[in-house]
């Protein structure tokens, strides 16, 4: 590009030109991008800054924490509190929500996110991010509750993530599209480096952790076969496979080039509907996707029409090329009218 354009001058331009973004809402985002600088900080430290490791606790979900996915909760905590564009957070490591202090004002938006996602990967310098997403407070008239935060998750007025790789890009949809900044360490600020991201309808690439195969619902196997054979194939086309256990890594190339990514309900634990969080990661993936032009179910419905029951609830997930994501659908949908 040109001219250099940065983070405060693309929301101001949304703000003007579109109205989407009112000023609590820019400084929101504009908090959350700072907060990821820091993050960005930490990680790019890591033995040096000594935050490599477990933490030797863990979250809510029984999962064991990096000492960087606490580190990262804090950060988005302690930089989101005291501004007053917040009346609520929360976040995947915590039990419950986190009610911005009395000493503070309080906002009228909630912030959900998971602060570190891809934590298996931190030790091993593969790529990690944060994820967030950002919904309206309903006028209950009333202090802040857990309920407020169980909004479907086509009410989301903004959503993004930043990936902390080789660069550090922060991805973000304020409902008008998606657009993609660069950190120049240098100077310090968030550069648009990409506008109106768009999703290929059609694609050769599926992420999968195929390990799980033997698991899988007929759907999910039926269609990971017909891309195993290739051009001989009923596709008439050879895939590639990607799989990086992280999500936002995987997202980010999907968004970047194109792909499906598929986290699916298995039967090894077939009272769970799925393993990744729609809160804090599926909902503001989802919404990132949609606005690429892209898809995203849980193989039998929109995610973004899932009305969640808990916090922490989990989901399966299918998203990325549109096509893609309407053929795996149809298979689910076929496979339960039987």
């Amino acid at each position: 590009m040109s001219q250099r354009v940065s983070l405060t001058q693309y929301l101001v331009e949304q703000q003007r030109e579109h109205g989407l973004i009112p000023a609590q809402l820019r400084l929101l985002i504009e908090v959350v991008a700072r907060a990821c600088k820091r993050i960005s900080i930490s990680v790019n430290k890591g033995a040096l800054g000594g935050v490599l490791g477990s933490a030797d606790t863990e979250n809510v979900q029984g999962e064991v924490q990096k000492k960087l996915d606490v580190i990262a909760n804090e950060v988005l905590i302690e930089a989101n509190e005291w501004g007053g564009h917040l009346a609520a957070m929360a976040s995947e490591e915590m039990d419950t929500i986190y009610v911005v202090p009395n000493r503070f004002p309080q906002g009228e938006y909630l912030l959900m996110f998971d602060p570190l996602d891809g934590s298996s990967n931190i030790d091993v310098n593969v790529s990690i991010g944060t994820i967030f997403s950002v919904m309206k407070k309903p006028e209950n008239g009333c202090g802040v509750e857990e309920q407020d935060f169980l909004q479907p998750g086509s009410q989301q007025v903004a959503a993004g993530y930043c990936v902390y790789g080789p660069q550090t890009t922060l991805v973000l949809t304020v409902g008008n599209g998606v657009a993609m900044f660069t950190l120049d360490r240098e100077q310090g600020s968030w550069v648009l480096t990409q506008e109106n991201v768009q999703i290929p309808a059609d694609t050769k690439e599926f992420a999968i952790n195929m390990s799980n195969m033997r698991h899988w619902a007929p759907p999910v196997k039926r269609y990971i076969d017909e891309c195993l054979a290739g051009k001989e194939g009923a596709r008439g086309k050879d895939f590639n496979m990607r799989w990086i256990a992280s999500m936002v890594a995987d997202v980010h190339r999907i968004l970047t080039r194109g792909g499906v990514f598929m986290y699916p309900w298995d039967k090894r634990e077939p009272n769970k509907p799925g393993k990744l969080r729609l809160m804090y990661e599926a909902n503001p993936m989802a919404f990132l996707v949609e606005q690429a032009g892209g898809a995203a179910t849980n193989g039998l419905q929109r995610i973004l029409d899932i009305q969640p029951g808990q916090l922490h609830e989990r989901v399966a997930v299918v998203l990325g090329s549109k096509n893609e994501v309407e053929r795996v659908t149809a298979y689910h949908r076929e496979d339960a009218a039987l």
